[in-house]
């Protein structure tokens, strides 16, 4: 029983009955232009002149409805005033191109909420009226109310403040019915269409895509900075009093390599934020001697095969083959048992060839890591080159070695 009457006491009743009234006073500037074919037309009865009126309102309201901006203002109170969940509109491309049914769903909304508006402000005061002047005391001599020849007039003082109380809580109720009806039609009339669900559908999947290609480039920058510089601490280190001149190598390697890693850290936070940050792009091929450099500054032996004219792949490829050696150099220094790291890059005009092989332990496995890993680094470079249409493989090579291999199509410019 009590729960019934919960929705006659929150303000959110109240709040979309309030909005369905001022939908209604919105509508009273168009009255004036809606009235003048009646008025060029003076000598047509006065039920059709009304009827004309009517008509003329409708259609000025359903053209306001067609506004674009009309749909977000109308969406925005929607929310605020009737604590509907929609969601904000889709791409312009998309609303530019939504069906003839779909556009009219907004000039609907707006007639049905400017006829709830004025169906229910009129009868709420009627009611209102009558639940004050019923009591005799109000009235006068004599209660009652009379309404286009409908009248109500209770003879006993008892039955004035009944029919009165009965009016008020009409009122209420009123409100109620009002809200309930918006809220009921807001989902079907100002919600998604099918082509901005659509278009919401592969927004957030493009964005999704966005944040899993940061979350990779981020992985692959922090990560290789971080195992690269507690070698080079620890290098540092061992040699600070027998050799100040390799520690303080190691010492400028670490420096380079963490503000390497804070543009890289600053340009994805940019771009999380959607903002124009002035750090450079993300690494390519064109960094590549950069980082082997980094990787014997650390200690490491490296042994680089470079064939054919690799700076000239350019865009996403070359990102992904810096990262992808990145990666397979970082796992070397986490996971490899000492000996050289051979790092091969291959260009040819159809497809860019990579391998990284480091020394591991006898059988084939892996040493015992060195550095605590995520077991993000494969499965995000699988990802990668997945999107590229290319292939990779990791796995042991021989009896004491490991090896990371990726093929990427790629088109040389002439």
């Amino acid at each position: 029983m009590t729960r019934g009457f919960r929705p006659l006491l929150r303000g959110s009743t109240y709040a979309g009955a309030l909005f369905a009234y001022c939908g209604a006073l919105v509508s009273l500037p168009l009255l004036p232009f809606a009235a003048l074919p009646a008025l060029a037309w003076p000598s047509a009865p006065e039920g059709v002149r009304i009827v004309l009126t009517v008509l003329v309102w409708a259609v000025l309201i359903g053209v306001l409805g067609l506004a674009r901006t009309t749909r977000r203002v109308l969406i925005a109170c929607a929310r605020r005033m009737l604590g509907v969940p929609l969601p904000d509109l889709a791409a312009e491309s998309a609303r530019s191109a939504a069906p003839g049914a779909d556009r009219l769903r907004t000039p609907l909304w707006l007639l049905a909420h400017v006829a709830l508006g004025w169906a229910g402000a009129q009868s709420a005061v009627l009611l209102v009226c009558a639940g004050l002047l019923l009591p005799g005391g109000w009235a006068g001599a004599e209660a009652g109310v009379s309404v286009r020849g409908w009248s109500l007039r209770p003879e006993h003082g008892w039955q004035s403040w009944a029919a009165a109380l009965g009016c008020l809580l009409l009122a209420v109720v009123l409100c109620l019915a009002v809200t309930g009806a918006l809220r009921w039609l807001a989902p079907r009339l100002l919600g998604p269409s099918s082509a901005e669900r659509l278009a919401l559908a592969a927004e957030r999947e493009r964005a999704l895509a966005e944040r899993n290609r940061l979350a990779h480039e981020l992985h692959d920058s922090i990560g290789h900075t971080l195992t690269a510089a507690t070698i080079q601490a620890a290098v540092a280190g061992e040699v600070l009093g027998a050799d100040p001149e390799a520690a303080r190598a190691a010492l400028r390697s670490i420096e380079e390599s963490t503000r390497a890693a804070l543009e890289d850290l600053d340009y994805v936070l940019g771009m999380l934020r959607e903002e124009q940050t002035g750090t450079a792009p993300p690494r390519s091929l064109a960094d590549l001697p950069e980082l082997l450099d980094r990787l014997r500054h650390a200690g490491a032996v490296v042994e680089p095969e470079l064939s054919g004219d690799f700076t000239r792949v350019r865009g996403t490829a070359a990102r992904a083959a810096y990262r992808i050696l990145q990666e397979g150099l970082t796992n070397a220094l986490r996971h490899g048992a000492g000996g050289p790291i051979r790092v091969t890059v291959t260009a040819t005009p159809d497809a860019l060839r990579l391998s990284v092989v480091n020394r591991t332990g006898p059988g084939g496995d892996s040493a015992t890591p060195a550095f605590p890993t995520s077991g993000h680094g494969l499965p995000g470079l699988t990802e990668r080159v997945r999107l590229l249409h290319g292939e990779i493989t990791a796995g042991p090579d021989g009896p004491d070695h490991w090896r990371l291999t990726a093929r990427l199509p790629v088109r040389l410019p002439a």
